[in-house]
Order: structure tokens, then sequence, then C-alpha cells
């Protein structure tokens, strides 16, 4: 049974795990982290086309599930906890990694932020969310959807639109079509050599906390009137833009200046 303060929909339609997995690309030898495993649908998947599998699962009422298939199939090992608390680089070992994960809406943010920690050693990272989620990740400068979580997702990785999912492929049926979502580092992240990204991304979350402001208002709260419109003429940025209209570079170009 699913629990519902763990946000858990479990992928229960064969067809469309077939459908994931080949957009996956899984190859022999990989190594994958499985974030939230569940009863094991795409754990079983991963390991029978030869994929070294690390399956993270929260829930201790599943875990007797998920250590049996480990038994009957190689290549499994399975990992009670939180991946919020998890030590990752441990727990996948040496070498490059793919992620594969069904994420909960409200915990989107913070386990992207925790992969991105190890986007060094990650190939790939394919998660399925809400499409609403997705478009977020994957919005450009301008639209309604583009905001902080756009702009650490594609400092990060080159976000796609792989799949729509229909609700009737979970149980229990959730009241969203979900997605899923490739993000292929290296993202913007390479191009910009940034020397404190933890400062940038703070700056990004202060840029958008008042979106319908100007870049420039939200600043002159903590610059002054003079600093800000000067920063913004060095970073070559029009006084009555908001954040919400500029891209990551543009927005670096700003945390530059600053």
């Amino acid at each position: 049974m699913a629990r519902q303060r763990l946000g858990q929909n479990f992928l229960v339609d064969r067809g469309w795990r077939e459908r994931i997995l080949r957009e996956l690309g899984v190859q022999a030898g990989d190594a994958w982290l499985e974030i939230g495993a569940g009863h094991g649908e795409m754990t079983v998947e991963l390991a029978r086309q030869g994929a070294r599998v690390s399956a993270v699962e929260l829930d201790s009422k599943l875990l007797p599930r998920l250590e049996s298939l480990a038994r009957e199939i190689p290549g499994i090992t399975v990992i009670a906890g939180d991946i919020l608390e998890l030590d990752i680089a441990r727990a996948v070992g040496a070498g490059r990694f793919n992620v594969f994960g069904s994420l909960p809406y409200y915990i989107t943010s913070p386990i992207l932020h925790r992969l991105f920690e190890q986007a060094d050693r990650i190939d790939a990272i394919f998660v399925v969310i809400q499409l609403e989620v997705a478009a977020r990740l994957a919005a450009r400068p301008g639209r309604r959807e583009y905001g902080y979580l756009s702009v650490l997702t594609q400092f990060y990785s080159r976000p796609e639109i792989l799949l729509r999912i229909p609700p009737g492929a979970f149980r229990p049926r959730p009241n969203v079509t979900s997605a899923l979502v490739a993000l292929h580092p290296p993202g913007e992240r390479e191009r910009l050599k940034l020397e404190d990204e933890a400062g940038f991304l703070e700056f990004v979350k202060h840029c958008f906390s008042q979106k319908r402001k100007t870049l420039y208002n939200n600043l002159r709260r903590r610059l002054g009137s003079e600093r800000a419109q000067a920063l913004l003429a060095a970073a070559k940025v029009r006084r009555d833009a908001r954040a919400e209209q500029l891209s990551v570079a543009q927005l670096a170009c700003v945390f530059r200046a600053l």
C-alpha cells in the first residue's frame, strides 16, 4: 500500500516501464543510483539490462521485497534510508554513475540539490516528476514557469522532457500527469566557470524571492540605489528587467559584477 506522506505512486504499467527503459539507454556494467525503489518495478528492469543498481528506499515496509529481489537478481544493492541524508558517493562507489528516480513534488528541489553536488561524476539524471514541475525545470527566460528551480537545473544540466506519462500508469492513480525528464550535465556551469557556485545560487534565490519586483528594486534593498544601478549597467542589464527575464548567463554576469 502506498503511503501518502511519502508521496508514493508506483509505476505498475509494464508498457510504460519499457518505454522509460528505452529512453534511459542502459548499458551493461553501468552504475545506477535509483531513488525511491518502491516495489522494485524499475530496479528489476535496470538490473536485467546488466546495470549495477544501488536501490535507495526510505519506506521500511518495502525493504523485504527489495532485499528478496537482490538475492534473486545479480547487480542489485538495497540501501535503506533517505536520499537527502545519504552519503551518495559512498553508496554508488568510485567512478561515474547515472540516476533514476520517481520524485514527489515537495522534495524535488532538495533532491536535485543533493544530486548536483555530485555533478562531476554523473553522466545523466532521469526523473519521473509531475508535468508541472518538469515544465519548471526546462522553462526558458520570460516564461511564467521560469524561476529559481529552472536556473538551478540549467546551471548544472541540460533538461529535456522525454515522455508525458498518464495518471493511469501509476497505482495509486495520481491526480496529475507526470513526465520523464532527462538532465544531462554539465549545463551552463562548465561555460560560466563561477568560483563561488553556492554564492551564485543564493544570489539567484534572492533575485526570485519577489518575482514581480524588478531586479533593480531587489538589489537596491541590499546595495543602495546608486550601486544597484551601476551594477546592472556593468552587466548590461536593463534597469526595468525582472529576474524571470534573464538567462542563467545574464544572472551570472550580474553576480560577477556584484
